[in-house]
């Protein structure tokens, strides 16, 4: 019988670079250090029971109105992202979920001009209520195939590939 094999490496020299595309990676790239804040935005896929997805048009006035989007919103501090999709679900929409009905599926990490945001997207199949606009918002509900035709935030657009994969 043989001890625990112990292998050691002096990774202080250059390591050849190794997969399909070695221009992906950039040496002055290693460490990064975001010079804007981190945001913390929580989303969700409500699908409704004929697998339709609710997207919301972001208002005139705010930030990239007109672009569709995933419902939710910010993480307030002490908050988790399921309880300030919880809050803003009934602050925007009127309906009630619960922690439990809540899905974890992926997440968008993206850099804007005056922030990075990092947004979990979550699914949703179960709640309480119909989802009415509370905020000026618009709603309509629509099949992942029909996505690209809903102009959505850059952050938001990468997830619709993930959910189409997924469903």
């Amino acid at each position: 019988m043989f001890g625990p094999v112990i292998l050691l490496m002096d990774i202080s020299q250059s390591m050849p670079i190794i997969g399909p595309d070695s221009n992906c990676f950039d040496a002055e790239m290693r460490v990064l250090r975001p010079t804007v804040p981190v945001v913390l935005v929580a989303a969700v896929a409500l699908i409704d029971i004929d697998g339709r997805i609710l997207l919301a048009q972001r208002p005139e006035g705010k930030q990239m109105s007109g672009l569709w989007e995933f419902p939710g919103g910010k993480v307030e501090h002490g908050e988790t992202p399921e309880f300030a999709l919880i809050r803003e679900l009934q602050e925007e929409l009127g309906i009630d979920i619960t922690q439990s009905c809540l899905a974890p599926l992926t997440f968008a990490s993206h850099a804007y001009d005056d922030f990075h945001l990092l947004m979990p997207l979550y699914l949703c199949r179960v709640w309480k209520g119909m989802p009415h606009p509370r905020e000026g918002q618009k709603l309509k509900w629509a099949r992942i195939e029909k996505f690209y035709d809903y102009p959505m935030p850059p952050a938001d657009a990468p997830l619709v590939a993930i959910l189409k994969d997924f469903l």
